[in-house]
């Protein structure tokens, strides 16, 4: 049974094209903190509802720690700018397109392993609320939707929403 060289080609590529697309990014981190004046409050008694007014909405910025690169960015590139430089040329002609194609595939391969796996920042929002009673409660909230300073809010089983 003969293998053709094109079908092996065709298989390397699709392979390292697979291992290069498996790179996700990583998911938000979001980082919450419970103040000392953010009072807890038992949930023993049902639902707790407190009335207030949003007193301030701060950005804040969290970032992920890169993974930095595995190399195999770096080997798959290099295999698949070796299969494509190949198909070009005769002779030397073909073998420098293979050489050059293997390091420059791998240098692409590398870089592209390198954004993928790079720190990632992420904006989450502080919704900071003065309750009627005078106290202070703060919010980490992926998005603050449609709030805005002095909007009046309720706040039940810590969810807040607008009035």
């Amino acid at each position: 049974m003969k293998i053709s060289f094109r079908l092996v080609a065709i298989t390397a590529s699709v392979l390292a094209l697979s291992t290069l697309t498996a790179c996700v990014a990583p998911a938000p981190v979001y980082q919450t903190t419970r103040y000392p004046y953010q009072p807890a409050y038992p949930q023993a008694q049902g639902a707790y509802v407190e009335y207030g007014r949003v007193a301030n909405i701060e950005v804040l910025q969290s970032q992920t720690a890169g993974t930095g690169t595995s190399g195999g960015g770096a080997v798959a590139g290099g295999v698949i700018g070796g299969v494509l430089g190949n198909q070009i040329g005769r002779g030397s002609g073909r073998a420098a397109a293979t050489a050059l194609g293997v390091v420059g595939g791998a240098l692409l391969g590398n870089n592209i392993e390198a954004n993928q796996n790079g720190p990632r920042t992420y904006q989450s929002y502080r919704v900071s609320v003065q309750t009627d009673n005078g106290a202070y409660r703060a919010f980490d909230v992926p998005t603050p939707g449609d709030l805005r300073i002095g909007d009046r809010v309720r706040i039940d089983n810590g969810q807040i929403s607008r009035l």
